[in-house]
């Protein structure tokens, strides 16, 4: 059936080593880190943090993140068991080619815009309101805003100039080559850590036991009593906020086919990533939780609340809180960074087989990246952007992550059952244990989410489908191959 046709996994590690004409190999293992690193943190950990305290878990938050990391991991070792075995871009997309079929493959390909493309445009939108903050509202209103949005004071906006700027500035860089732009990266994410560690070094003498006690908010809280946000089940819900704060390891897959050595360096740099991040997450939300109570995070401290923390409880520190704002620009600029890196790579997965036009492949002659696709995806991010408010991208970025997340476990578990002889650098332990947790919490957060989400999301996944039907399954490379060649039998058939 044309719909299952599956990728050979022998044709596409061919594709892999064809080191002549696809994207050159310039990433190491730190590199690749350090590419996880700056997807992951941006404002996840200044925002997130206070939310899921004052929200749901008071102190109990830095459970909250181990519970979410613990969930991260499931489906990060089954993305490195993938990436070290087949290291070509398009990350979950490939995956999927070759263990369910070209539908399932397009779909993903197709969901993975709402995490890389709308996520860069909404991170883009943040971007533009920090530093209209970090300059004491300077920017006029109208030039930073969407035309949709009006000031209190009547203005409306015509355009989001800055949000429009960072992202031409990361595009020409993405264009310029991959080890400039992980290089820029690098830099980016040891600044921004190491603002991070300050406040947490500096933060370390302003912890008051007093705010840790309770730990776990009591059922006689005033405003919790009868819910589900208190003891442990405030924990879960905490877990649930903060779990999209580790959005962004995925992204290291797919940058597979730039590694210099993918075997090895896949796995480091997916499972690397999310222990740095983990423990920066935990450190962090301890102090946070330390110097300000968590009471405060639901009321004065829940706009700005590390800056708010380090202007009422940290006295002489002021200027730590602009070092924050600054942290937190650049953590957007590397997450912006990764995401548009992610979505072309992907985009180009999907042309090279045939499912999007060749534009999307055309690399340049000189700098060997998908400048065209580069370009294209400026367009339509930047259209986002610059036109429309950030309330409207909602939790899509969040629905087409766990998406991925949930087929990628599966992905891996019919793999291991069709060619279990295969060889594999780096393999998922417990399985099909750990897959299998992987889907059923990543599968209870999509439901988690508002209808509203997953309504937009079901329309857009509809769209998707009709270019499918009407484009991409006619131009698939798999429709002209024979019917041998296009599948990947089972192993035993």
């Amino acid at each position: 059936m044309a719909l299952l046709r599956r990728k050979s996994l022998a044709a596409l590690l061919e594709q892999a080593s064809d080191q002549a004409h696809g994207l050159k190999r310039t990433l190491s293992a730190p590199g690749l880190i350090a590419l996880g690193v700056g997807a992951i943190i941006g404002a996840g950990l200044f925002v997130r943090t206070a939310a899921a305290s004052g929200e749901a878990a008071g102190p109990a938050v830095t459970s909250s993140f181990l519970i979410a990391a613990i969930g991260c991991c499931f489906a990060g070792l089954c993305y490195a068991e993938f990436a070290a075995m087949m290291p070509i871009a398009g990350s979950a997309y490939t995956y999927s080619y070759v263990t369910m079929g070209e539908f399932v493959a397009w779909t993903i390909g197709w969901a993975l815009v709402l995490e890389y493309a709308l996520g860069a445009a909404t991170v883009a939108i943040s971007w533009s309101e920090y530093l209209n903050n970090l300059v004491s509202g300077r920017i006029p209103f109208e030039w930073c805003h969407s035309p949709l949005e009006v000031s209190s004071g009547g203005v409306h906006g015509i355009v989001n100039i800055p949000a429009l700027c960072i992202l031409v500035l990361l595009t020409l860089l993405l264009i310029k080559g991959t080890q400039e732009s992980s290089t820029v990266n690098a830099i980016i994410v040891a600044l921004k850590v190491s603002i991070v560690i300050v406040f947490i070094l500096v933060g370390w003498q302003f912890v008051n036991p007093a705010n840790h006690t309770p730990y776990l908010i009591p059922a006689s809280e005033p405003g919790h009593a009868g819910t589900f946000h208190h003891g442990w089940g405030g924990v879960l819900g905490g877990a649930g906020i903060v779990f999209f704060a580790f959005i962004g390891f995925d992204a290291v897959s797919t940058a597979a086919q730039e590694a210099k050595n993918p075997t090895r360096d896949m796995p480091i740099g997916i499972l690397g990533s999310l222990a740095v991040c983990t423990f920066l997450y935990v450190t962090f939300s301890y102090v946070l939780t330390g110097v300000a109570n968590w009471r405060e995070f639901l009321t004065a401290g829940k706009e700005a609340s590390v800056a708010y923390a380090i202007q009422h409880h940290m006295p002489g520190f002021g200027w730590l809180a602009t070092l924050v704002t600054i942290a937190i620009l650049l953590g957007f600029s590397s997450v912006i960074l990764v995401m548009l890196l992610g979505q072309s790579r992907v985009f180009y997965s999907m042309s090279t087989d045939g499912l999007l036009p060749k534009l999307f492949s055309d690399l340049h002659p000189s700098w060997r990246t998908p400048y065209k696709s580069n370009i294209v995806l400026l367009l339509f991010v930047g259209l986002f952007a610059g036109l429309l408010p950030e309330s409207l991208a909602g939790d899509l970025t969040s629905i087409g992550t766990l998406f991925a997340f949930v087929l990628v476990s599966i992905g891996v578990w019919i793999l291991r059952r069709r060619q279990p002889d295969i060889p594999r650098p780096f393999r998922a332990p417990l399985v099909p244990l750990v897959p299998i947790l992987g889907v059923v919490i990543c599968s209870g957060m999509i439901i988690s989410l508002d209808r509203r989400t997953q309504l937009t999301a079901g329309g857009w996944m509809l769209a998707g489908f009709l270019v499918y039907f009407l484009y991409s399954r006619g131009h698939s490379r798999l429709a002209a191959m024979p019917a041998g060649a296009a599948v990947q039998q089972p192993a035993g058939r």
